[in-house]
């Protein structure tokens, strides 16, 4: 239901604007934004409450929103008309900013869903079995892979026979049903694992009073003297606790986004999350960038759909990879082993900038066309929708139409005519280079797993989506800036280079982890380190 609706909220958002990718562009700014700047207060909300109320309550909002979200797209669908004539189309303003209000709210619901559950009930219901903890991030990935190719297709197919409004409805429907199943499959893992009844955080929290406690006394009178007034001032207290909670609520947001960033900086594992984010600064993936790019030179939308398979194929080989590449090589090799052989397959990427087909031209400004444009008024290209998951079904026509359309306005460059060796290369580096990546990414997700302590899980993995975002929107900023496709072999090249970048990160980390052995290849120890170890060295073996 939630891959479902990541991808059906973007065609119903081009369908309500009149095939303009603008609203989308808002939607995907606005979800980057919340949870570059609410990350980490939602990683701590997951921190300080019980397991079982945070996955319950954030499935419940989660799929709430979307069940509201459905309904009032379908409203909008059905009196499109009439809404346009009232109040001089402001009502309508006021449901697309509604839809976006609360779809946003969807997804940091299920931003704290897949924290909680993907981050720390997995690692509990592991135990102390590594390999068992390797094996199940490795199945929840793979269901991740073979949902973003089903789900999209089964909407795609209810909206091409059916209507965007039925299609509202069935999504409405099923995230309904799917709220009733997965919160009792969630009540009867809770009953299971009695562990997950048990957190740490509970402890941390009764250190934090204690401390406060101590801070409030030396701002007291001595102790005697407060005994003996007490019963005087006791009319008082309320009232001054009051103030002081009120001030200190103000500022616990801002105090919790900076300490979250401190507590991510201080991590042992720090370089190898800053390496997972750099890899969200590329332009080689199946968004409607890449493969609108691709339609301009010649590759039809089966052909791309098929690639898009072939895409899911290599990121399932990437899972089973790294299950095997663990056993043998131990986790932080693994990493090392991903990055280097994801790289490797980009370099195709970056030969296929300089081979013949590409419409790369250095000679021609970056910033030519967005500056045409801007001289003369027109609507900037659509390039850059900032939702990942939208495939090229929604955003091809617009880009066909728009910044890249003088790539084939010449009669003598059809796409028949355009030589395919370069765009041939580059997807044969971009669907490669999954293997290595999902493998990679998997690597760090054990690792924030093993070596963050459970107290601190939630914000933790909170400030990593955030980084993850944020590297992720300046790509599509990027795109924004240089949106003509002589400059795509130029983005492509800037994209190498971050993932370079990721992986020397990464490298820098496995190095200080390791040190000299890290070229030694063995088998790790399939059990955790004892409770006593510090949990900077829980995978280091």
């Amino acid at each position: 239901g939630d891959r479902m609706w990541h991808f059906a909220v973007s065609v119903f958002l081009v369908e309500l604007y009149g095939n303009s990718l603008l609203l989308t562009a808002v939607y995907g700014l606005v979800v980057a934004g919340s949870v570059l700047l609410l990350g980490a207060l939602i990683g701590d909300w997951v921190d300080k409450n019980s397991r079982l109320k945070v996955a319950q309550t954030s499935l419940v909002v989660q799929n709430s929103s979307v069940i509201l979200c459905g309904v009032i797209l379908m409203i909008i669908f059905l009196f499109k008309t009439q809404l346009l004539t009232l109040y001089h189309g402001w009502l309508l303003t006021l449901c697309y900013i509604l839809v976006i209000t609360i779809a946003n709210i969807a997804n940091l619901a299920s931003t704290a869903t897949a924290i909680t559950i993907q981050r720390d009930w997995i690692v509990v219901v592991a135990g102390e079995d590594r390999s068992k903890l390797a094996d199940m991030n490795a199945t929840i990935r793979r269901i991740d892979q073979l949902t973003n190719i089903l789900a999209p297709m089964a909407v795609g197919q209810i909206m091409t026979f059916g209507s965007p409004m039925i299609g509202c409805g069935f999504i409405s429907g099923w995230n309904l049903m799917s709220m009733c199943v997965e919160y009792l499959l969630l009540w009867k893992v809770y009953q299971k694992t009695p562990t997950l009844a048990r957190k740490s955080a509970k402890v941390e929290a009764s250190e934090l009073k204690q401390l406060n406690v101590k801070k409030e006394s030396d701002m007291k009178p001595a102790e005697g003297v407060q005994l003996i007034i007490e019963k005087d001032v006791t009319g008082f207290e309320p009232q001054q606790e009051k103030e002081v909670g009120c001030a200190a609520r103000i500022a616990e947001p801002f105090i919790t986004f900076r300490d979250g960033w401190v507590a991510y900086y201080n991590q042992p594992v720090f370089l190898a999350g800053m390496g997972l984010a750099f890899l969200y600064m590329t332009v080689l993936g199946f968004d409607c960038i890449t493969t609108g790019y691709a339609y301009t030179q010649g590759l039809s939308g089966s052909v791309l759909s098929l690639l898009m398979g072939a895409s899911a194929v290599t990121g399932i080989m990437g899972t089973v990879a790294f299950t095997w590449l663990r056993r043998k090589c131990g986790l932080i090799r693994t990493g090392l082993i991903s990055g280097v052989a994801q790289f490797a397959c980009l370099i195709l990427c970056a030969i296929s900038v300089f081979m013949p087909g590409s419409p790369m031209d250095l000679t021609v400004s970056p910033f030519a066309d967005i500056s045409a444009r801007l001289f003369e008024n027109e609507p900037l290209p659509t390039i850059a929708s900032p939702e990942p998951e939208m495939i090229f079904a929604t955003g091809m026509p617009n880009l066909s139409n728009g910044s890249i359309a003088p790539a084939n306005s010449d009669p003598e460059m059809s796409p028949e005519s355009v030589p395919l060796i370069s765009v041939s290369l580059l997807f044969a580096g971009v669907i490669a280079a999954r293997v290595g990546l999902w493998s990679f990414d998997l690597t760090v997700t054990q690792l924030l797993q093993e070596n963050v302590i459970e107290s601190e899980r939630g914000i933790i993995n909170g400030v990593q989506n955030s980084m993850n975002y944020l590297l992720d929107l300046l790509h599509f900023i990027m795109v924004i800036l240089a949106p003509n496709p002589e400059a795509f072999g130029l983005l492509v090249l800037i994209s190498v280079s971050f993932v370079a970048m990721g992986h020397i990160m990464y490298f820098r980390f496995a190095q200080k982890s390791l040190g000299k052995q890290l070229f030694v290849c063995h088998t790790p120890d399939p059990k955790a380190a004892p409770d006593s170890s510090p949990p900077g060295n829980t995978s280091t073996v």
